[in-house]
């Protein structure tokens, strides 16, 4: 592809060189350079790609974008722009000839909810007759196509070609996850949405934002490029959304007048049931999924679901089936268990209060609790999550969560700081806290193993072991017969 149609709606300096090149493909990683690519070199936190221009060259790089002036004995192009991430995703867009101009996109952001909301969202444009695409936690989608997700939501680049490979594959819509950290770095810049959903905002990753409010910032930039706004107006954050935008905004909640509210809630351990009243309308919905939270979740995706016009039977079906993996998931089913258990990914502490109070709800014996908190993370968070753990459970067991470059028994005394009863064990190895939990279960208890959800994997400090808490759980109980 010819640079200057790469470069277009992008403003440069030209510090040397020709624009009268052909691109081979785009780069911000020198090692993935080849002959006749475009660099760009990216400031991280932690690395600078400046640092690495040489190396992209030695490796082919014919074009350079960046933001300090550079100079080479090559008969290379070097591009000098203000902010290499938004040229990297105008560029992005550009080279895969703007995939997200021929689909509908749906965002969907805030602490807690993501996920099930972008698997509920997907479900009803599929009972529509739509084909859908999914970005997100879990695993990235094409129609029924499973990808592999690394990250929440992908840098630009990366976003970019999976849109087109959408687009190619006959997608009609996206529902994507939109990650605080990618709002704030510019991965999803250039990208109009036909729909944003604010679930909720509590604290999390203060390691990288700092402050709660530079967080909400964050998750607000969704909104600016949002042609509709559907917002949780029981939440704090959600209402000063909707009082910036103001009547440019649907609105949904239980404690508050919003457009879509919800009342008589029935929480069952095999799903939720809630009535839903809209202009004084009332629908009865029912969810495979149980708790509040997730009632929320579901106001949202029907608020998006409204807006496209989707018929209110097809909404209810579409919720009926919808399936989350890893999210108030109970694995016990066909176990011949005295008692369930489930397993979540709530690892912040508003996520595992929710998840605790959802499984109270249900629960006829003892609430066992199993879990800890991520290492390399906002260390602020685990003294809380300490505090609610125990505090809902009626026994708890702290134990390893993915804890990177920490030693997990420092992560898990930051978790007791919190802490203000004794009704907990401590047991740093994450398969044996589990096994403990099963172990003390009897009648009509519920465990819920907290923290990994989805994940089939655990992070240690010098590598990272399969780990599937649902294969863990069969294992154990083969031991013990």
């Amino acid at each position: 592809m010819n640079l200057k149609d790469i470069l277009k709606d992008v403003e440069f300096e030209v510090l040397q060189g020709d624009l009268n090149r052909d691109i081979n493909k785009l780069a911000y990683n020198s090692r993935e350079v080849e002959q006749g690519d475009l660099f760009f070199c990216i400031k991280g936190f932690k690395v600078d790609g400046h640092k690495y221009f040489n190396s992209a060259v030695d490796n082919g790089a014919k074009v350079i974008i960046c933001e300090d002036d550079l100079c080479s004995s090559e008969e290379i192009t070097i591009l000098k722009v203000k902010d290499s991430r938004k040229a990297l995703a105008i560029c992005s867009k550009n080279y895969y000839k703007n995939p997200c101009g021929d689909i509908k996109i749906i965002g969907i952001t805030g602490t807690n909810g993501k996920t099930t909301s972008a698997f509920m969202m997907k479900s009803i444009l599929e009972e529509a007759g739509f084909k859908v695409g999914l970005i997100g936690t879990v695993a990235n989608y094409i129609g029924d196509k499973k990808l592999k997700s690394e990250r929440t939501t992908p840098e630009s680049l990366e976003l970019q070609k999976l849109f087109r490979d959408m687009v190619d594959n006959g997608v009609e819509y996206c529902v994507m996850e939109v990650s605080s950290h990618s709002l704030y770095l510019d991965r999803v810049y250039g990208i109009e949405f036909i729909t944003g959903i604010f679930t909720n905002l509590t604290q999390d990753h203060l390691d990288f934002h700092e402050t709660l409010e530079n967080y909400f910032n964050a998750k607000k930039i969704l909104f600016n490029v949002s042609k509709n706004k559907v917002i949780n107006i029981d939440d704090e954050h959600g209402k000063r959304i909707v009082e910036e935008f103001k009547d440019k905004v649907l609105t949904f909640g239980r404690e508050n007048n919003g457009d879509l509210n919800c009342s008589n809630i029935i929480n069952e351990p095999r799903g939720a049931k809630f009535n839903l009243d809209i202009n004084g309308n009332n629908h009865l919905i029912e969810l495979n999924i149980p708790g509040i939270f997730n009632v929320y979740n579901a106001l949202g995706v029907i608020g998006a679901s409204l807006l496209e016009d989707i018929d209110m039977e097809i909404i209810k079906n579409g919720l009926k089936k919808s399936v989350v993996p890893g999210r108030c998931e109970i694995i016990s089913n066909g176990m011949n268990l005295e008692y369930d258990i489930v397993v979540d990914y709530a690892h912040s502490p508003d996520g595992l209060e929710n998840i605790l109070k959802c499984a109270r709800e249900f629960t006829k014996g003892r609430l066992i609790g199993v879990f800890g908190c991520g290492g390399d993370r906002d260390k602020t968070k685990r003294p809380i999550m300490g505090e609610i753990g125990v505090k809902l459970c009626d026994i708890a067991v702290i134990t390893s969560d993915n804890p990177r470059t920490e030693d997990p028994m420092d992560i898990i005394n930051d978790i007791l700081e919190g802490v203000k009863k004794d009704n907990y064990k401590i047991i740093e190895n994450r398969k044996e806290a589990i096994k403990e939990a099963i172990n003390i279960a009897g009648p009509l208890d519920v465990i819920v193993i907290a923290g990994k959800g989805h994940e089939d994997y655990q992070v240690l400090k010098d590598k990272t072991i399969h780990f599937d808490e649902r294969e863990i759980v069969k294992d154990i109980l083969e031991e013990s017969k």
